[in-house]
């Protein structure tokens, strides 16, 4: 395994995005130099995060998210963060 992490990655075990080796070993986001940890998925080269949007929730159960666009810094929490 590399020691960066992916470019695109989701929680979501349904998502082509999901990656659960990055996942178990953990990985942190900082977004417009802000530590977040409620990401749901990320992607660095475009920009944007997904966060749940409170506690609604689609007709299937699963969280309503939004898209939130800016700076994203991702990376394994066993080491420090580029900032």
């Amino acid at each position: 395994m590399s020691d960066t992490p992916p470019d695109h990655l989701a929680i979501n075990p349904t998502s082509p995005f999901h990656d659960a080796a990055a996942l178990e070993r953990g990985v942190g986001i900082r977004f417009n130099e802000v530590e977040r940890d409620n990401v749901e998925e990320y992607s660095v080269s475009e920009g944007w995060i997904r966060v749940q949007a409170g506690k609604a929730r689609d007709r299937r159960g699963n969280p309503m998210t939004i898209k939130i666009k800016g700076t994203v810094v991702a990376y394994y929490l066993d080491q420090k963060p580029d900032a």
